[in-house]
């Protein structure tokens, strides 16, 4: 994998947390960093995909009324 540079501003306490767990790991403040950066774009992608398949369903008439939900899940 290519990989290039990319710097930014962090607030003194993250710095200093990232500093901490790359010490308490062995690893690198960057492949932490990196990784961080990774989990945070696949969960946003994810919630970006599950949130336009609910529009779609929604515009689809595709829905469950609320009864029918706790019906499901036996809640009264």
């Amino acid at each position: 994998m290519s990989s290039e540079q990319f710097s930014m501003r962090i607030p003194k306490d993250t710095k200093e947390k990232l500093e901490e767990l790359a010490k308490a790991t062995g690893r690198s403040k960057a492949f932490i960093a990196i990784e961080a950066i990774d989990k945070y774009l696949e969960l946003e992608a994810w919630q970006i995909s599950a949130i336009k398949e609910g529009v779609k369903a929604v515009d689809e008439n595709k829905t469950v009324s609320i009864k029918e939900v706790k019906k499901t899940w036996g809640i009264n």
